[in-house]
């Protein structure tokens, strides 16, 4: 089941899980969290949003740059009433952070996830960091799953049972033999938990509509992106830097 983009019209009543399990028509929009603590562009922003999108997906140290963590941010926004998405990915925590970090998330009430494999510290503005990737993207949708079962990855009891709308991302601009092995990832996510998926963004329909065809078979939502291109260079460097994106053209 492909969903795709339309802004401006109110949206009715429906939390994010609800509208994308009904097969309705959904709308994400990214807000990027500050480098410091002031979120008081971030909530001017935001405010607009309010009942014209279905959520709001809040990036966790995206490319690679330091900035206010994405969990901190979606706490915030659920206080004020705007349901939002935590990202959590793999290159900056170990399984045991990871675990942490995603019953941290339960225990706000924060239950949309979107887990990712994660940026390089070597492209960003801390390039000397160490990179963790203890887990990989499968490994982190393998913890999330048992926690909901409640148990850690050792298999130790927990004390209740988070609950989580879990998403992950795939590569919509694959093709030929590449298109089918991302197939199979997708499948292979499914299994390891996956309620929903976001594309990477896209900008060549073609590809995206043999895509379309391939993911058929899954019944799983699927969030076609787009991203707003504000310059070549900005195209350019995303066609160099961004993994799934290729932009047509350049």
């Amino acid at each position: 089941m492909i969903t795709s983009l339309k802004l401006g019209e109110r949206r009715e009543a429906m939390s994010f899980k609800e509208r994308l399990e009904s097969g309705k028509f959904v709308v994400v929009v990214e807000l990027q969290p500050p480098k410091g603590n002031n979120l008081t562009e971030l909530f001017e922003n935001a405010e607009p949003l309010r009942g014209r999108v279905d959520a709001i997906n809040i990036p966790e140290l995206q490319n690679a740059i330091m900035r206010l963590g994405s969990l901190s941010v979606c706490t915030l926004l659920k206080g004020k009433g705007i349901e939002s998405i935590f990202n959590l990915s793999c290159g900056d925590r170990n399984r045991l952070a990871l675990q942490s970090e995603l019953l941290n998330a339960s225990a706000l009430g924060v239950q949309n996830i979107l887990l990712l494999q994660g940026d390089p510290p070597s492209i960003g503005d801390h390039f000397e960091a160490q990179a963790v990737f203890d887990l990989d993207v499968m490994g982190l949708l393998g913890a999330a799953k048992r926690l909901q079962e409640g148990y850690d990855l050792m298999g130790n009891d927990l004390q209740g049972k988070p609950q989580f709308y879990v998403g992950a991302q795939i590569n919509a601009a694959a093709k030929g033999h590449v298109l089918d092995l991302e197939v199979m990832d997708i499948e292979k996510k499914i299994r390891a938990g996956a309620d929903f998926f976001f594309t990477h963004s896209i900008y060549d329909v073609n590809l995206f509509e043999s895509f379309t065809k391939k993911v058929a078979q899954f019944k799983v939502p699927i969030i076609a992106g787009i991203t707003l291109l504000k310059s070549v260079g900005m195209a350019r460097y995303i066609n160099k830097h961004v993994e799934g994106a290729s932009i047509p053209d350049l």
